[in-house]
């Protein structure tokens, strides 16, 4: 029964976006957001570690039953599996962040791995629908970035600078570079380097190839921008009470 919902056959569990489960998953993942918010006072001691450890766990077993999905199926590749695309980065980046508490980590999760995933929440590269595994891999992996960037915000204290998006964006840059090298090497598509993503994206909007590169360099500064705001706009506030 439980090797049904861990197949490959698309048709079987359509995804459909912004259909009823798709929904169900983006109100879970922003009620997960807002509770850690309201509570974050009351996440303290014995608790907040608990809450880091089982972060740090989601984080890995999120990407480790990815990857035995495709070996059980027999559809492990190179070209799909190795960890280059931003959502593994990103659940990399943020088990790092985690376990060390490295703030110049935590300055490149945050942007990075923050509008990454909130993008793919909204707007998923998702084939499999409710209630196949891959459709609870996904959102789950996604939530649990998020929510460990969020976690560093209102629970550890760190703040972030103009700086820190400076060094955020040219992180990703280079990133970027390297995983173009091996999308070469390999003929992959990680970080939708080579080409669009098969289903509708908004990326749909942005030009064709090679220009939507540059696009995406532009949303990409718009976005960290956003992630940014409030810490300028609290610091301002803070400025203005001295």
């Amino acid at each position: 029964m439980v090797r049904e919902f861990m197949n490959f056959r698309y048709d079987e569990y359509p995804f459909e976006l912004f259909s009823v489960s798709h929904l169900a998953a983006i109100i879970v993942s922003f009620g997960c957001m807002m509770g850690l918010y309201v509570f974050r006072s009351n996440i303290q001691g014995h608790t907040k570690s608990m809450l880091k450890w089982m972060l740090v766990v989601f984080l890995v077993l999120s990407e480790f039953t990815f990857q035995m999905w495709y070996i059980l199926n027999d559809r492990w590749d190179l070209t799909i599996n190795l960890p280059f695309q931003l959502c593994s980065l990103s659940l990399y980046l943020c088990a790092i962040m985690l376990i060390t508490k490295s703030y110049r980590v935590f300055e490149i999760s945050f942007f990075v791995s923050m509008s990454g995933a909130f993008i793919a929440i909204i707007t998923p590269e998702l084939f499999f629908g409710f209630p196949h595994f891959r459709y609870f891999q996904f959102f789950l992996a996604h939530m649990v970035i998020v929510l460990s960037c969020l976690y560093m915000v209102w629970i550890e204290g760190y703040k972030l600078t103009f700086s820190s998006l400076v060094r955020a964006f040219l992180a990703l840059n280079a990133m970027a570079t390297i995983v173009y090298v091996v999308d070469v090497t390999f003929g992959a598509n990680y970080m939708f380097l080579i080409h669009k993503p098969y289903n509708t994206n908004p990326i749909d909007y942005l030009g064709d190839y090679p220009w939507y590169l540059l696009s995406l360099e532009g949303v990409s500064l718009i976005l960290f921008s956003i992630l940014y705001s409030p810490f300028f706009l609290l610091g301002k506030k803070q400025l203005g009470k001295m």
